[in-house]
């Protein structure tokens, strides 16, 4: 143990002598360290927002809008509609077993939405209570979200989306409780839409859409057929086998060709889920390999330094060998030094990285961070950056330290 604190302060003592030499040989190894992590930390922060982004809508959804058939089938012509009520969407959740909840949609357009003199016609929306999950609808403080009891009393209450409550009420005003009136019929308020982001929908943004009871939908608008309806899988890694089990069980009752893909529009997330996976993935390699790149510059410039050292200290190794050191005793102790000086460079690069990610973190622009996300600091950003670390500096001090552990003690002396 002592002998371990004398090498260390031995190195200081050589760290300092060579001050210039030093801070230039650390620069590089505080750049790299800087780089891999901030560019590993804006690749996760990229990562999170763009799967935030897409789950706006929903995790894992799948969107269904009936269609018309293309290919004549058992006597059939072609061009038949098909058109779903809800009892046929209780059908396939009945014949589909990997949906794990599904809600049918009934929308109509063109109705208006008024309170005193404010009057909006956005997309009023007649669903079931486990259509807000699937689609992560989820309520402000004090609010909720439809129930089945609303469902069942065919009750007039409806839940708005956040932004359509500022247009009625006002900013962030209190709507619980309170009623507005949808094509002159009065509709108690029982929830607003948490603020989300959403930067993609299907028909409209959810913060500008009302929602109301599947069955007061079909009782005050008269519509038999729903428009389109929402499912969502227990594995995302189902969807084909999901979809192939879908046009089936839809083509039995109906009588169609399940192979004929015009008979249903789908719109699967989950493809777009594989598509953000591979995408950050190939995005943070690439980073990856440009902050690796970095650190091996700054690596060949501490092995440099490191040649040099072993030069400048051949006849001290000698004098060390003469009075009994071993070759591993000089192999540890040049070692020990490339580790000192990678760790010092890679704490001084680490602490200036999450001061910088605490930066960007703190910048108040939203639109930024929806666009690129907030960096993120996480564990395996930490443990990847320690590995190349820590690889890079037994590469750069073993091979001077072998030089230096191989020197002949007459050689060394004569030096």
């Amino acid at each position: 143990m002592k002998k371990l604190y004398d090498d260390i302060r031995e190195i200081f003592f050589y760290l300092r002598e060579y001050k210039a030499r030093t801070a230039m040989t650390m620069f590089g190894i505080i750049w790299g360290t800087l780089t891999v992590i901030l560019l590993l930390a804006f690749g996760v922060g990229v990562q999170k927002q763009m799967s935030k982004n897409m789950h706006g809508m929903g995790e894992a959804i799948a969107i269904v809008w009936p269609g018309r058939t293309s290919i004549p089938y058992q006597g059939y012509g072609r061009d038949r509609s098909i058109r779903l009520n809800e009892d046929d969407i209780e059908y396939i959740r009945g014949e589909v077993q990997d949906i794990q909840r599904i809600s049918p949609e009934f929308i109509k357009w063109g109705s208006v939405v008024r309170l005193g003199d404010k009057i909006n016609r956005p997309n009023v929306t007649g669903i079931i209570p486990e259509y807000g999950p699937m689609r992560n609808i989820w309520p402000e403080p004090g609010g909720r979200w439809l129930n089945d009891l609303d469902i069942e009393k065919k009750r007039r209450v409806v839940f708005l989306g956040n932004r359509l409550r500022d247009f009625l009420f006002g900013e962030n005003a209190n709507a619980i409780g309170k009623y507005v009136y949808i094509d002159e019929i009065p509709f108690l308020v029982v929830g607003v839409l948490r603020k989300k982001t959403q930067p993609s929908s299907y028909s409209q943004r959810d913060r500008d859409r009302a929602f109301i009871p599947m069955t007061t939908h079909k009782s005050i608008f008269g519509h038999r057929y729903v428009n389109n309806f929402v499912y969502q899988i227990r594995d995302p890694r189902l969807l084909s086998s999901v979809q192939d089990q879908l046009y089936t069980a839809l083509a039995k009752k109906f009588t169609f060709d399940p192979k004929d893909t015009e008979t249903l529009g789908i719109w699967d997330t989950s493809e777009m889920d594989m598509f953000i996976f591979y995408f950050t993935l190939g995005f943070n390699i690439f980073m990856g390999i440009i902050g690796v790149i970095t650190l091996i510059v700054g690596g060949i410039g501490l092995a440099n330094i490191m040649y040099v050292v072993v030069q400048e200290r051949t006849k001290e190794i000698g004098i060390r060998r003469s009075v009994g050191a071993k070759r591993r005793h000089i192999l540890g102790q040049f070692l020990l030094e490339a580790f000192m000086v990678i760790g010092i460079g890679a704490l001084i690069g680490f602490a200036l990285a999450v001061g910088i990610i605490q930066l960007v973190s703190a910048i108040p622009s939203e639109g930024f961070k929806e666009a690129v996300g907030t960096p993120e600091l996480n564990l395996n950003v930490a443990i990847i950056t320690i590995l190349i670390l820590s690889t890079i500096g037994f590469l750069a001090g073993y091979f001077p330290a072998r030089k230096a552990s191989r020197l002949e003690v007459v050689d060394c002396l004569r030096y």
